[in-house]
């Protein structure tokens, strides 16, 4: 988006005047309610482009924070795989606890 005028154009601009031409009042009065709407308008653009700016700031920290609190952490393994090292586990634990009982043997 280009910007062809700026406040100081607009309010030095000089109409030239004809036999019936515009109210210069009017005119005047019109061009100094454009010059409020560019000034409110640049004011909102640089308020949201340090907004901008933060947040992506922001994001960048969050992002950075979440790197370093979790540093080279493996993947975990699929649930079903994890249940049944657990059960493996908890077999090779009977076994070693109660050996010969659980075959029946007493």
């Amino acid at each position: 988006m280009e910007i062809k005028l700026d406040a100081k154009q607009i309010i030095e601009k000089d109409f030239g005047t004809s036999l019936r031409g515009y109210s210069k009042d009017e005119v005047d009065l019109f061009l100094d309610q454009i010059v409020k709407d560019y000034e409110n308008f640049r004011l909102e653009i640089e308020r949201l482009e340090k907004e901008n700016a933060r947040l992506e700031k922001e994001m960048q920290e969050m992002a950075e924070r979440e790197v370093r609190s979790v540093p080279n952490s493996p993947k975990q393994p699929p649930v079903s795989s994890t249940n049944f090292d657990i059960l493996k586990r908890l077999s090779n634990l009977e076994r070693h606890v109660f050996g010969d009982k659980l075959n029946g043997d007493v």
